[in-house]
């Protein structure tokens, strides 16, 4: 029922629409978990991953055709920056949905949550990368029993490589899941929307009208960043999906190849941007 709400090529002539239905998803999986798992003693500590879990089974018929829709163009077209042009389309849809996803979480966050066991992980995970010398110190702050962790304090430098290095690791992971399950990439891309928006909540300092600085901040570096995984979901799941429909046998096939290594290269340096600004840009402007 829910894969029917928009469909990809409606997306692409409209893309802002698919704000609202990341909007609509990320709401619907936050009201869920917290009807049926709230009051489970052991699931509610994660319910911070079934969130996240309940977002990708919505957004998962949605990003498979889409996904099929961008191997057809490879198929049609030849020129390849004309098809990078048309997968720019695909790509706007997507950076909508994921504001979706980073908008209800944030409002979620600030409004009807104190953090704790909520978003228990995504604490812990924006501790490790934002505080990493007072870990212990700040997921207390937030509500959160000492696990133990810390690390010592960066300079800029090793900060931009640990950075880096991370979402090098991130995009890895983004294709193994496009490429083994077509649209499997959404999970990584959820997960991350919700530890942006735990990061805007705790910027906010639970301040709704805080909230618009929170997503700026975090958006001056998070919008190319996402856009990186976006494009390396895009590589993985046009292989994925050319092998499923067989297209591996075809003369165009080594045409869906050179393309999905043009969008893991473009991945790769919109990365390095993105870690350039977070480290450099961000910091000076907040």
């Amino acid at each position: 029922m829910f894969e029917m709400l928009i469909n990809p090529k409606r997306a692409e002539r409209n893309p802002w629409e698919m704000f609202f239905v990341g909007l609509f998803y990320a709401l619907l999986s936050l009201l869920l978990v917290n009807w049926i798992f709230s009051g489970d003693a052991v699931l509610a500590k994660y319910s911070g991953i079934l969130i996240v879990t309940f977002c990708v089974m919505f957004s998962m018929p949605f990003m498979y055709y889409a996904i099929k829709l961008e191997e057809e163009k490879d198929l049609r077209e030849e020129k390849v920056f004309r098809i990078l042009k048309e997968h720019g389309k695909a790509l706007m849809a997507f950076l909508w949905l994921f504001l979706g996803f980073i908008v209800a979480f944030s409002i979620w966050y600030i409004v009807f949550s104190s953090g704790g066991n909520e978003f228990r992980a995504q604490i812990e995970t924006y501790c490790m990368i934002n505080k990493p010398a007072n870990f212990n110190e700040c997921i207390e702050q937030y509500g959160i029993k000492s696990t133990g962790k810390t690390t010592g304090f960066l300079t800029a430098k090793e900060r931009l490589i640990a950075i880096f290095t991370n979402n090098i690791y991130v995009l890895i992971f983004t294709l193994i899941f496009s490429l083994i399950f077509g649209a499997g990439a959404i999970f990584i891309l959820a997960w991350n929307a919700s530890v942006i928006a735990a990061a805007i909540g705790i910027f906010s300092q639970s301040k709704l009208s805080d909230m618009p600085i929170g997503i700026m901040r975090y958006m001056v570096h998070g919008l190319p960043e996402i856009a990186a995984y976006f494009i390396g979901a895009l590589a993985g799941g046009i292989i994925s999906v050319a092998v499923i429909r067989h297209d591996i046998h075809s003369e165009k096939f080594w045409n869906i190849l050179q393309d999905s290594l043009n969008l893991i290269i473009l991945a790769v340096i919109t990365l390095f941007i993105a870690a350039l600004i977070e480290v450099f840009i961000t910091p000076a402007i907040f």
